[in-house]
């Protein structure tokens, strides 16, 4: 007999108002970040019912701190000589002191206004936050924060003004200058307690999460110590697991922190996720073959790729880094980026993030209209996108199996008999025979009405290319 096997509409309602409705508790590995780059406090705060209503537990913000205001200010998001607006989105990386604001994302209480918003909508916000360097150009440090670590040559590692030759030298690694920028001496109780006044008030302010860029650049306790340091006990104090003078984290079971620890030779993944979640960066550089060869077999995704836990990890296709820096991810398509974060998000493990490309970017154009603080573009609440972000949430728990026709070229991500997630990872019309522990009927995917058949295991269905589908059995 055949069974019509179609998701009720308030079935996807119920898992995305689970999202929007979510308090502020323990953060869940469910859980969908939508990585708002480069958008102002009041560009987020205006499109947090899309953020909500698309599926996503956090929206993470670029670094909210004081910092170096180059080329006079200006509002490009990369600018070009000769260009009429000037500017680069990556100044608001160099700070000048750690207060809540910066002429790139908005003021504090504009900071305050995105977060009582995200709160309304049921949304957690994470801050980008960076303590491993100051700005390029480090006269430009503000006076309050040179006398509050002691004096301005306080700031700084005994080696933190030498270039970082080496990135699988520890020593170097976690006390050198990295790309030109000063390290700050992370390891000073007076920098500690300063930092620690930053992080608590963005807390105090609706702050529920924290991305901890160049994370692999500051110590961990087993590593060398720099000759103004005494012990490397950075990461104890901005996990909530000590205090320095009296002063803790805020709220630290509450908090979902990870780091940017981008995997290489000798670089300790393991004594980091000891302290925080992870980027699985190895892992994403294997999905990007794979998307790039459309096939599935062009790299393993089978394995993580990290030694951590996978639920320890946060997923991405691409980071603002790999979008940004080498363009090494830029030539993908929209349709490519979106079928494997469908994948990513359809998995059991890690916690994925989908970066938000600027606004009018086309592959010749990868900055698109090119202003700093505007909405990226409308990919982050693409249909397949916001069903995969409610098929994660459904899921929950379930066990993963995954499927692929024998070429790579679709691959299907079960999770138990209760859904999946069917993606042409290829740029061509796919007819396919896949095996399925879906059980056997008839079914319509949620996005494009598509029919699927299953019998004896086995599941059929022709595929439009680069798509996604996303399949629920009925509710026993």
């Amino acid at each position: 007999m055949k069974i019509q096997r179609i998701i009720p509409a308030a079935l996807i309602a119920a898992a995305l108002q689970a999202v929007a409705a979510a308090p502020a508790t323990a953060p869940s590995e469910d859980e969908v970040i939508l990585h708002a780059w480069s958008w102002s406090f009041d560009t987020i705060a205006a499109n947090m019912a899309d953020i909500a209503a698309a599926g996503y537990a956090y929206v993470q913000t670029s670094p909210a701190q004081a910092c170096y205001v180059g080329e006079g200010g200006g509002r490009a998001l990369f600018s070009k000589p000769g260009d009429s607006i000037q500017g680069k989105w990556y100044y608001y990386y160099q700070p000048t002191d750690w207060t809540i604001g910066n002429y790139a994302l908005g003021t504090r209480d504009q900071f305050k206004a995105m977060c009582d918003s995200a709160y309304a909508h049921g949304v957690k916000v994470i801050v980008d936050v960076l303590p491993n360097h100051t700005a390029v150009d480090h006269t430009a440090v503000l006076p309050a924060l040179d006398r509050a670590v002691g004096g301005h040559d306080n700031l700084f590692h005994a080696n933190g003004l030498n270039d970082i030759t080496d990135y699988n030298d520890r020593y170097q690694c976690t006390t050198g200058k990295m790309g030109g920028l000063p390290d700050v001496n992370t390891e000073n109780p007076d920098f500690q307690y300063y930092y620690l006044q930053y992080v608590n008030d963005l807390i105090n302010l609706g702050a529920r999460g924290f991305r901890y860029d160049t994370a692999k650049h500051i110590g961990l306790p087993s590593d060398p110590l720099d000759a103004r340091a005494t012990r490397n006990n950075f990461w104890p104090i901005a996990t909530g697991r000590e205090a320095v003078r009296g002063l803790s984290l805020l709220m630290p079971d509450s908090l979902y922190i990870y780091g940017e620890v981008l995997q290489d030779r000798n670089v300790k993944e393991a004594e980091y996720a000891d302290y925080m979640d992870l980027v699985a960066s190895s892992y994403g550089h294997a999905l990007r073959q794979a998307l790039e060869a459309g096939s599935y077999n062009a790299a393993d995704l089978t394995q993580w790729h990290h030694p951590a836990r996978p639920d320890q990890l946060v997923t991405w296709v691409e980071s603002h880094d790999t979008y940004c820096n080498q363009h090494e991810s830029a030539h993908l398509t929209d349709d490519q980026i979106r079928a494997g974060f469908v994948f990513l998000t359809a998995r059991q493990h890690g916690r994925p993030l989908f970066y938000s490309r600027p606004a009018g970017s086309t592959r010749e154009n990868y900055w698109g209209n090119n202003i700093l603080g505007a909405r990226g573009n409308d990919e982050f609440k693409h249909p397949e996108v916001v069903a995969a972000n409610a098929f994660r949430r459904a899921m929950h728990g379930r066990v993963e199996h995954i499927f692929t026709s024998p070429d790579g070229a679709v691959v299907q991500v079960a999770r138990g008999e209760q859904g999946a997630a069917v993606i042409n990872l290829s740029g061509r019309k796919q007819s396919v025979r896949l095996d399925t522990t879906l059980p056997d009927g008839t079914y319509t995917d949620t996005v494009h009405r598509v029919p699927f058949t299953v019998r004896n295991g086995i599941l059929r269905a022709t595929l439009a290319p680069h798509a996604s589908y996303i399949l629920y059995a009925p509710r026993m």
